[in-house]
């Protein structure tokens, strides 16, 4: 069974917008949150612009640096239905 978007948004430029809206609402810089995570301060703004194929693992760190599951990061915007395509 395949899957069909009806949003042109990738996981990866939707994972780097609620990213960056998570790190905005909760008051946390770019340099805070890679200390967080573990990560370089400059990996972190590029991961937010959508440049980087992140690791599932650098994914995680993010996620739990900002108190979150992974897939809070990932989650399809509210109009995106998944239609079934067989």
């Amino acid at each position: 069974m395949s899957h069909a978007r009806t949003s042109t948004e990738s996981a990866r430029l939707r994972f780097a917008r609620l990213l960056k809206s998570e790190r905005l609402a909760r008051g946390i810089s770019q340099e805070d949150l890679a200390e967080l995570a573990g990560l370089h301060r400059t990996y972190v703004g590029s991961v937010e612009r959508g440049e980087r194929n992140i690791a599932v693992d650098n994914m995680e760190a993010l996620a739990n640096a900002l108190g979150l599951d992974i897939s809070d990061l990932l989650s399809a915007p509210a109009g995106d239905v998944r239609k079934s395509t067989r």
